[in-house]
């Protein structure tokens, strides 16, 4: 029934605008207003909270600058049933933690304005664009759950859609301790009744905190896009750079660690078809990302032949190219029909190795002294690393129909079908019946299939830690949600409960053909039951307090928080604002290369303080980690399990509107 939807809608899909009113303050609205909401994330239809078809949480930019965050990423520790921490990975980059999975390729599908930055050789968006600075963003989408009827691929346990400003004219400048420096700017002009312009930069860097590893965690971000919109033609261009370097980077901490990563997105859109019941749009995208990276493997201490420390990491290039049709048809009788097609080619086409111990001759990595290259070098073509320059090319279909059958009742039917060449193919149904008897109360039962296909790094690697598998096929997960929200005068209160099935999961394993060396299998089938709850309330007009928590019934397969919870108070006086929020997780407990470790519960406070002094103006103060918690977060990767957290972070920032 779904597939044959799918089929016969192909040419209707609708990538609804966004209203302007969604750029208002979602903090100073009302309950009944909340209602009111409006995102397309979760249908591509326009709906509001309660009547979209999955488990949603928004951000808005007010709300952000409230919580003192600076990374996006940060935003997923005031989610329900996720959390973002640090690992040891490539540069340290943020490490994601969904519905009880953790460590993972990228099971959280992120994207800027509905244009994936997952890509195809280390499968997170986070490798590549580890830094996504605020200030340049008007809100952020979250989809709870799957989300690959609509999205395919990495759409596993969640989506983020970051929604970056293209109505604003102001200005920011940042100071704050740990050297911190940033300035931020977002420029929108009409220059006439059919072309529209708009522009964003940002630029942060701070020194970083001193751990008594010995190293610091510096950054140093540059982030710009532009847009013009003319008539039915949209294009778009978007280009960042991030430098993570010393902190932490493949277990080792090293002030001669390295990370950089490079992304440049090109976009063009045209509205062939644009009425209030028909849209017809198509899409051409590229994007290249880049990474060069080098971290400590071995200290110079514990190497018998060489006398400097020994770095390694790859130089690695991918692109993708995207072309998709869609379009939409809305009926008179409150139906509607959304479907598209869409190509994508991924392409892995640079795979380097960066090191500082080489034998030019045999092209291995030797490290002896004599083979010792006076610092971490390029070597192209490292012949371990070419097995990993290949090329995914999918072939994708989805439909979805809408079915209002009374004023209380709605039903969404969709699928996609996902066809990577070579490698696997998955049908994503999803169901979701909505039930609304009073505008107060609504009930949703919804299940959904969700997927990730392997990437290069896990199908073809070939070095001394890892032998990649080409037979992987892709992990999928089966997802049933029940959800109860009720909006009333001065609280809601949104619960979910929701039952997962994970099967063919991809898991590193001992490969039993060589000694010290791992592969990947699918390994692990694994259900994972548990509640998500927020709510908020309005104590008075001018005082308001958020809360999140989150258990799972089972305990996750990766060593990852069981339970988590968040709070956030704000206050209202005048041109005042005062927020304070606090997150908390529980203890987790888990094996390393050494010895089991238990990292133990633990809450860490933030907030922020803002006066508009003028129309046009205000100065706000931000804090993370407010009372400077010396606390670790475990990772089976480190030696000894440990990560350190992130220390106490202030700063102050001035902005102005023109």
């Amino acid at each position: 029934m779904i597939l044959e939807l799918t089929a016969c809608l192909f040419l209707c899909v609708n990538t609804a605008p966004l209203l302007a009113s969604d750029a208002d303050d979602l903090f100073a609205l009302s309950f009944e207003d909340l209602l009111d909401v409006h995102v397309d994330i979760a249908s591509k239809t326009l709906e509001t909270l309660a009547s979209a078809p999955s488990t949603i949480t928004v951000f808005n930019r007010k709300k952000i600058a409230l919580l003192g965050v600076n990374n996006a990423f940060e935003l997923m520790n005031f989610v329900p049933g996720m959390q973002s921490t640090r690992g040891d990975w490539v540069g340290a980059v943020p490490k994601d933690h969904a519905r009880g999975v953790y460590l993972d390729s990228g099971n959280i599908l992120v994207m800027i304005n509905g244009e994936r930055l997952n890509e195809s050789s280390f499968g997170k968006a986070s490798v590549y664009i580890p830094y996504i600075p605020i200030e340049i963003i008007d809100k952020v989408e979250f989809i709870r759950g799957p989300g690959s009827a609509l999205y395919g691929s990495n759409a596993f346990l969640g989506v983020m859609n970051i929604v970056t400003k293209s109505q604003n004219n102001e200005m920011s400048l940042a100071v704050g301790n740990v050297a911190q420096t940033g300035a931020a700017f977002s420029v929108s002009h009409q220059v006439n009744q059919q072309t529209h312009l708009f522009a964003n930069g940002a630029y942060n860097q701070k020194s970083g905190k001193r751990y008594p590893q010995g190293v610091n965690d510096p950054l140093q971000s540059v982030y710009f896009e532009a847009g013009v919109n003319i008539n039915k033609l949209a294009l778009r261009a978007r280009y960042n750079q991030v430098e993570l370097n010393e902190f932490l980077n493949l277990g080792g901490y090293s002030d001669s660690n390295q990370h950089r990563s490079e992304n440049t997105f090109l976009s063009v859109g045209y509205d062939w078809l644009e009425t209030d019941t028909r849209t017809l749009t198509t899409k051409i995208a590229y994007a290249h990302h880049q990474i060069q990276s080098a971290g400590l493997i071995a200290p110079a201490a514990t190497l018998p032949n060489a006398s400097y420390d020994f770095f390694v990491g790859p130089d690695w290039h991918t692109t993708d190219l995207t072309v998709s049709v869609e379009a939409s048809q809305q009926f008179n009788n409150g139906w509607s029909i959304n479907s598209g097609l869409q190509y994508s080619r991924a392409e892995q086409h640079k795979a380097d190795l960066r090191v500082n111990y080489f034998d030019i001759n045999s092209g291995e990595i030797i490290v002896e002294d004599p083979f010792y290259q006076g610092g971490i070098v390029t070597i192209s073509n490292y012949a371990p690393f070419q097995s990993l320059q290949s090329t995914f090319e999918t072939r994708s279909i989805y439909g979805q129909i809408k079915v209002p059958f009374a004023e209380q009742l709605t039903l969404f039917l969709g699928a996609r079908y996902d066809d990577v060449k070579a490698i696997d193919s998955k049908l994503s149904p999803r169901i979701s019946a909505i039930y609304s008897p009073t505008r107060a109360h609504t009930f949703k039962l919804q299940y959904g299939e969700s997927f990730r296909t392997p990437v290069t790094n896990e199908l073809y690697s070939d070095d001394d830690v890892t032998k990649g598998n080409p037979n992987l096929k892709s992990e999928y997960v089966k997802t049933t949600e029940l959800v109860w929200r009720y909006e009333g005068q001065d609280w809601h209160i949104n619960s979910v409960l929701f039952y997962t099935q994970l099967v063919d999961f991809i898991n590193l394993v001992p490969n039993s053909a060589a000694n010290n060396q791992f592969t990947f299998e699918n390994q692990l089938d694994d259900i994972n039951r548990g509640v998500e709850l927020d709510s908020m309330i309005h104590i008075t007009s001018d005082l308001s307090v958020e809360a999140t928590y989150t258990e799972y019934f089972d305990t996750p397969i990766k060593p990852t928080f069981k339970r988590f919870a968040s709070v956030i108070a704000n206050y209202h006086h005048q041109q005042w604002v005062l927020s304070l929020n606090s997150v908390w997780r529980d203890a987790v407990s888990g094996p390393t290369m050494t010895s089991d470790f238990t990292q133990p519960a633990y809450f860490l406070l933030g907030g922020a303080v803002s006066w508009q002094f003028s129309a046009r103006s205000e100065i706000s103060f931000k804090a993370h980690n407010l009372l400077d918690k010396h606390y670790r977060v475990y990772d089976p990767r480190v030696t000894d399990g440990t990560v350190a957290g992130v220390g106490s972070e202030y700063s102050l920032h001035y902005q102005i509107k023109f």
